[in-house]
């Protein structure tokens, strides 16, 4: 039965403390001693319209927190509690909470409409509840219901179909979902409130409305209703029936052919003269179109011409009209836009349409946007000239190198000059376009770049002189550092053109990362971003003694972050993304030096002070600090070898602690790749550490706690420390493989249209075999008979894995290495095995016909592993 806590409710909102406090705590005695009760309690309250506003609202959302969680595993077992309750009590929150949706108060009905939504999602999935529809329904066909009971009714089936799937409805449900929601539009019959309701409702349900959409009449009549709302007198009413019109774009694509004018007429209309938040939809819904024709040209056979769905070539049938309305919105700037990167207007959303209408439609873009360009670059008004270099940074990406050469060459001398521009906006926009430039049009190694020797010093130049501008300006400078380097990466061994300046790049970059007028831009960060990328795609044979150097510069900066001093959380953060940051340097300063036998030695040097620093590092106890001066030791074992055995006493209980860092699971997911690294650098001399080091990984896989990403790392690294130990395995092997097999159940249960879950099961699948490898490669030449009564069951699973046509090649790679690891570990134990197993030979068959070469390869060696156990 229900008990009075209104009292309860409103102290629980007291301004003094300790009424405060106690009223909280009698609240939660009474949900742990007697939860049905409680939750009745609420309801009553809720529904109550005579109880004061502050009691209701609190009661609703106590409700609410009390069946459902964001964390997946409390969720969990708040679900689980509600399903223990009696259905008597059950039936009556739900009486009371339809009820309340007639309530006098706005924020109740709004209230129960969501509480109602979170029982749905729990019971309608498990076909409880069949009457919630019908009844809300009845709210909506009774002609004589007030107008606030059909607007709470509307936002309560929007927010049922956000929480459920559309395969948990039959289809007579969702017609009179829908046609309740239609009709809800309807500008004669209703208000405003109710219109907006509705049109929010149709947002969420339109997932439900496939079968409706292959009917001509049911879908002309939806569109017909979703294009008359869209010319609302309402703002928000235009606004959500553009989202609408977003949705379906995406959703139903292969549909749209009929509408595609009137579309066209009324997205423009909206982007030429509506109100900032109706244009940016009406920008959108064109946006989205990209998304999907771009998404059909790759799924393109050009051998057969033809796609499945068809491309309808929307973005080109629509291209001289639809250009020149984007870039009418690129002069639409905001003045303060540039200094800050999250700002989303009118002429950002149309840069990033007309980029994507570039990478639809290729080549035929440059010519509708070069003339824009002519007239405004050059310009007296800065919002011309910065919306001439938008335009050209944008349309970079689609068009062939061919059409885009002549004008990139005529236009990064411009483009440099502009670097001295007299408004911020435009050097800011300028700067971004370089770098797009670099990003896009300059690749050494296949034979093409912008950068030449002729000019590169003069790049250089204005890029240096140019880092030294307002910190908007010097981080997008910083970009164009960045993929002005990464174009070399694979210029290597050749000389790279950046070698002579690379002394005078790092100045510079440390120097800007250094600067105090930063305030809260990114501007930091990306400095050592760069720097990094720097380091890593330079040529170590001709810069060596440049980074040798580097490294003492940047270990001390790391070790004057650890005498700040901190006095508030602020200076915390802030000491922990320096720390992050220059641990990130050292990491690639360590992988660089360490990647050539001529260069190791530098690292072998100073690895006792490097690691001291990072064992002090971690005592600072930040976890951003944590995950990279993690990633930094992975890389510093794998350049110490054996020899890190040294530091690993002191090492371990920070590498325990990241394997049991299951709040911030990336930090476990890195140290779980770090026990990797450690396992390859040390071999057997990780033996002393793996009791612990195992205990702590089956821990993890057993928790509900941790994010399932992590458990894929986990098994592969069971086969690293397998692999460095070898026969000593055999103490944990019982337990690594019944851990395996209960993962490879789950990938048997993965639900294929689940595009999320689908690539989780790659992940688990891969790792299980990198797993089941390197546990047989470890046991081969000592003790192989151990595995013996564990092959027939990856046998089975990886006969599961050939009969699934969608799994990735990864997946079929780690499948056929470790049948080929199988035979050549066990020998002639298999025998047997693989002569009722016939499906290998097909699955090889299917492999040796790849066009991948070293699936191919892998094949191949498995096919003989096998052939001389069948021989023997």
């Amino acid at each position: 039965m229900a008990l009075e806590i209104t009292q309860f409710l409103l102290s629980a909102q007291s301004p003094d403390a300790n009424v405060r406090t106690e009223a909280e705590a009698n609240l939660t005695r009474f949900q742990e001693q007697n939860l049905p009760s409680f939750l009745l309690s609420l309801s009553v309250e809720l529904a109550n319209d005579e109880k004061p506003i502050e009691s209701r609202r609190l009661a609703g959302i106590v409700l609410k927190n009390s069946l459902d969680a964001k964390d997946a595993v409390r969720k969990e077992h708040l679900v689980q509690k509600w399903m223990e309750i009696d259905i008597s009590i059950k039936s009556q929150i739900k009486d009371l909470l339809l009820r309340t949706l007639g309530s006098a108060a706005t924020e109740a009905r709004h209230t129960s409409a969501q509480v109602i939504a979170k029982i749905a999602s729990i019971e309608i999935p498990k076909k409880q509840w069949p009457e919630l529809i019908a009844s809300l329904l009845t709210n909506m066909t009774h002609q004589d219901r007030p107008a606030s009971l059909k607007q709470a009714t509307l936002e309560t089936l929007g927010y049922v179909c956000e929480e459920i799937s559309h395969e948990d409805l039959v289809q007579d449900e969702v017609n009179s979902v829908l046609t309740a929601v239609v009709q809800g539009m309807n500008l004669a019959e209703h208000s405003p409130e109710v219109r907006l309701a509705a049109t929010k409702a149709l947002y969420n349900a339109l997932d439900f409305a496939q079968t409706n959409f292959e009917n001509d009449m049911e879908r002309s009549y939806i569109m017909k209703m979703v294009c008359e709302t869209a010319i609302s007198k309402e703002v928000e009413i235009r606004q959500v029936a553009f989202e609408c019109l977003v949705s379906i774009a995406s959703t139903y694509y292969e549909k749209l052919e009929p509408y595609m004018q009137a579309l066209f007429e009324l997205t423009s209309n909206a982007v030429k003269g509506d109100e900032e938040a109706v244009a940016l939809q009406a920008i959108e819904f064109w946006s989205s179109i990209c998304d999907e024709e771009i998404e059909l040209q790759e799924y393109e056979n050009p051998e057969s011409g033809d796609s499945e769905p068809p491309n309808s070539h929307f973005i080109e049938k629509a291209l001289s009209s639809l250009v020149p309305m984007l870039l009418e919105t690129l002069l639409k700037q905001e003045e303060d836009q540039d200094q800050d990167d999250s700002i989303w207007n009118l002429s950002m959303a149309g840069g990033t349409c007309l980029g994507l209408v570039a990478r639809t439609v290729g080549d035929a873009i440059v010519p509708l946007v070069m003339p824009f360009i002519e007239a405004n670059i050059s310009k007296q008004d800065w919002h011309c000239r910065e919306a001439a270099t938008y335009a050209f940074g944008s349309i970079l990406e689609g068009p062939t190198i061919d059409k885009l050469t002549p004008l990139v060459h005529a236009g990064l001398d411009f483009m440099l000059k502009a670097m001295k521009d007299e408004n911020n906006h435009v050097r800011d926009t300028t700067a971004w376009t370089l770098g797009r430039i670099f990003e896009l049009l300059h690749c050494p190694a296949s034979g093409f770049s912008v950068i030449s020797s002729e000019n590169i010093r003069q790049v250089l130049s204005v890029l240096m002189e140019s880092i030294n501008d307002t910190p908007n300006v010097a981080e997008k400078v910083c970009g164009a550092i960045y993929y002005l380097a990464q174009g070399y990466e694979d210029a290597v061994p050749s000389s790279s053109l950046l070698t002579p300046f690379l002394t005078e790049i790092i100045t510079y970059l440390i120097r800007t990362a250094d600067r105090t007028d930063g305030g809260d831009s990114k501007l930091r960060s990306s400095a050592y971003e760069t720097l990094n990328e720097v380091i890593r795609c330079s040529n170590v044979a001709e810069t060596s003694r440049i980074i040798e150097h580097l490294l003492p510069v940047i270990m001390s900066k790391l070790e004057q972050t650890l005498q700040l001093q901190i006095v508030s959380t602020d200076d915390r953060e802030k000491q922990g993304d320096l720390q992050a940051s220059l641990c990130g340097v050292l990491q690639v300063i360590i992988q660089k030096l360490s990647s050539t036998d001529e260069t190791k030695h530098i690292i072998l040097q100073e690895a006792d002070k490097i690691m001291t620093l990072f064992l002090r590092v971690f005592a600072c106890r930040s976890s951003t600090v944590h995950e990279e001066a993690m990633l930094a030791i992975g890389a510093l074992a794998y350049a110490c070898g054996p020899n890190f055995e040294n530091y690993m006493r002191e090492f371990y209980p920070y590498l325990e602690m990241g394997l049991q860092n299951f709040e911030e699971y990336q930090v476990c997911s890195i140290t779980v790749g770090v026990v990797g690294d450690i396992c390859r650098a040390l071999d057997d001399k990780v033996l002393q550490f793996c009791d612990g080091i195992m205990k702590h990984l089956l821990n993890d896989l057993g928790s509900n706690e941790l994010h399932r990403s992590v458990k894929p790392p986990i098994f592969s690294c069971f086969g690293d420390i397998a692999l460095a130990i070898g026969e000593h395995f055999e103490r944990y092997v019982s337990y690594a493989v019944t851990a395996m097999q209960q993962a490879s159940q789950i990938c048997a249960q993965i639900d294929v249209n689940d595009e999320e879950f689908m690539e989780y099961g790659n992940q688990l699948r891969r790792s299980i075999f990198e797993a089941y490898s390197g546990i047989l490669q470890g046991f081969k030449n000592s003790k192989p008979e151990v595995m013996s009564p564990y092959a027939p069951h990856l046998l089975q699973f990886i006969e599961l894995v050939f009969l699934d046509r969608q799994r990735d090649e990864s997946v079929t790679k780690a499948a056929v290495a470790v049948m080929g690891d199988l035979a050549d570990a066990l020998g002639p134990n298999t025998k047997l095995l693989f002569r009722n197993c016939a499906f290998y030979i097909e699955f090889l068959g299917e492999c040796l016909q790849s066009d991948d070469e070293q699936l191919k390869e892998t094949a191949t060696w498995t096919q003989g592993m096998i052939g001389r156990v069948m021989v023997s």
